[in-house]
């Protein structure tokens, strides 16, 4: 079986899994309990995983063997046989806003052939995207938020004041938004997401025409391989705070602290990506339970075929 057909043969397996994360966080949704909604997703996430027919390898994960028992970096899951699978996951993104009962919290991982996944450490990184239909070099993460803007407007032929960009609301951003404004375009401000963030503003979600800012590398991957299977354009760069962490990517093989990243060096090959709602947003709506069966509502993505699919799932609860 060739890798595209192993891998999509293992897609609603993984979105089961996926299911079962949600499901296991939904428990949690306005408890003020956010470390205990992650740890119930990732338990169900990992059972979930282990009972897929493959040779799994976490690449993205929960941290590194010493911070996580669980879904850590270069943990092996599956049956241990199958394909050889790379695994970028987050089994709770949003894990503050599933504690407060807030939008867009979902469980998401992406899967692909081993070695087509970038293996970006747990730090910080740069991020700019758009969705499909742009001319190449349409955004530059070097060139101002102003100039992006601008540079957007005229791919689309419009007033910048038509233009929205999705940015996480930290005080680090301001400069962002201060030169997005300048530019006399709009600001859309999310609390916490920005996996929900730059798929919104690559056309899956609501209200944004780009996505800038710095976010967690993780994420970066997993929004990555979102938009290799639909298209679109991504620039990153990762941003360390520290000498440790340096020193953690270097471990893990990246040897080019200063490199600007594009799409297809993060998400080298076919991709596929799961995002299951938890609590109701953007992307997909979030669990309900009623009258003894829970509801769910999960994205999947194949850069296959570039099929968007929005799958509504229905099981006895408990």
């Amino acid at each position: 079986m060739s890798d595209t057909r192993a891998l999509s043969h293992l897609a609603f397996q993984a979105v089961r899994a996926a299911e079962d994360a949600a499901i296991a966080a939904y428990d949690w949704i306005g408890l003020g309990e956010k470390e205990s909604a992650d740890q119930a997703a990732v338990d169900a996430l990992r059972t979930g995983l282990n009972a897929m027919e493959m040779r799994g390898r976490i690449v993205i994960g929960e941290g590194e063997r010493d911070e996580a028992p669980m879904l850590f970096i270069g943990e092996e899951v599956g049956t241990g046989s199958g394909p050889e699978i790379d695994i970028a996951l987050d089994p709770l993104e949003g894990t503050t806003l599933t504690a407060k009962g807030m939008e867009n919290a979902l469980a998401v991982l992406s899967l692909s052939p081993r070695g087509e996944l970038l293996h970006a450490p747990d730090t910080y990184m740069d991020k700019i995207a758009v969705g499909p239909g742009y001319p190449a070099g349409v955004i530059d993460l070097d060139a101002s938020p102003e100039d992006n803007v601008k540079s957007l407007a005229k791919a689309k032929n419009c007033p910048t004041s038509q233009i929205t960009v999705c940015i996480l609301e930290r005080e680090r951003h301001q400069f962002i938004v201060d030169g997005v404004k300048a530019a006399g375009a709009r600001v859309r401000m999310i609390p916490e997401g920005d996996v929900a963030g730059l798929m919104g503003a690559a056309g899956l979600g609501a209200g944004a025409d780009m996505y800038i800012g710095r976010g967690g590398a993780p994420e970066g991957v997993l929004a990555a391989s979102a938009l290799r299977c639909i298209g679109g354009q991504m620039q990153t760069r990762l941003h360390f705070r520290t000498d440790d962490e340096r020193d953690r990517a270097r471990r893990i093989g990246v040897t080019d602290l200063d490199r600007k990243y594009d799409l297809k060096e993060m998400a080298s090959g076919h991709c596929i990506f799961i995002a299951a709602g938890v609590t109701d947003g953007d992307l997909v709506d979030g669990v309900k339970v009623s009258n003894g069966q829970v509801h769910t509502h999960t994205m999947l993505l194949d850069s296959a075929d570039q099929s968007v699919r929005r799958i509504r799932s229905t099981r006895p609860h408990g």
